[in-house]
């Protein structure tokens, strides 16, 4: 009779041979892990409802058109906005579908206004990351703590149920408001893209910023 491989093993001095015969089962879990992705995607098709104490975040559809109109449609003149207001809507009807994201209207808990929207995207699941973006309807609805209170719901969710390592954002150097939320919600500067962005004849640079599960969370 042949000799198995862990009697041969053994003999040579490859390998202990207690460490070799658990070697398949130890095998059998690591490739489990590696099979089992870390972030939880039906989270991304069946988003939650996310609530804070001043707003909270709901799965975006069409019935919060109105309140992102600036947004979506801006000023744009007649027919033209009326062909990008039902192109809009069509895209609402699906959003919280998409595999691949998470769309969510910032509606205020106390009267109910949708005030902004904030969005997870640009998933990368092999390496669990996203990409994170917000954007409030206007500056009226600016220094209310709308925006600080959404980017922690959506940071917690990210790194917590959804089960993100990384998370990402860009913005405009001389958008020093956002800069603050961001840091204060525990982003990091990781680089500078200089000269990308044309604001009212005048070059901005952009800032990339990132925040990992292992970063402290103020």
């Amino acid at each position: 009779m042949a000799p198995d491989f862990i009697t041969v093993a053994t003999f040579l001095g490859m390998v202990d041979t207690a460490q070799l015969r658990n070697t398949p089962a130890r095998l059998a879990v690591e490739v489990c892990d590696w099979l089992t992705p870390a972030v939880d995607l039906s989270l991304l098709r069946h988003q939650p409802t996310l609530v804070g104490q001043g707003v909270r975040l709901e799965p975006l559809g069409p019935q919060h058109f109105d309140g992102l109109r600036s947004l979506f449609v801006g000023e744009a003149p007649g027919p033209l906005a009326v062909a990008l207001a039902d192109q809009v809507k069509l895209g609402l009807a699906v959003a919280k579908e998409r595999p691949d994201r998470a769309d969510w209207a910032i509606v205020t808990t106390a009267d109910g206004h949708v005030v902004g929207e904030v969005v997870l995207f640009s998933l990368d699941a092999d390496h669990d990351s996203m990409e994170f973006r917000i954007a409030l309807s206007g500056p009226e609805r600016f220094d209310l703590g709308y925006g600080s209170e959404a980017t922690l719901l959506v940071r917690d969710f990210a790194f917590g149920p959804l089960g993100l390592r990384r998370l990402t954002l860009e913005v405009a150097a001389s958008n020093a408001r956002a800069r603050k939320v961001y840091d204060r919600a525990g982003f990091v500067v990781e680089g500078v893209r200089r000269a990308v962005r044309l604001v009212d004849g005048i070059w901005d640079d952009v800032v990339d910023m990132a925040l990992l599960s292992s970063d402290p969370r103020p």
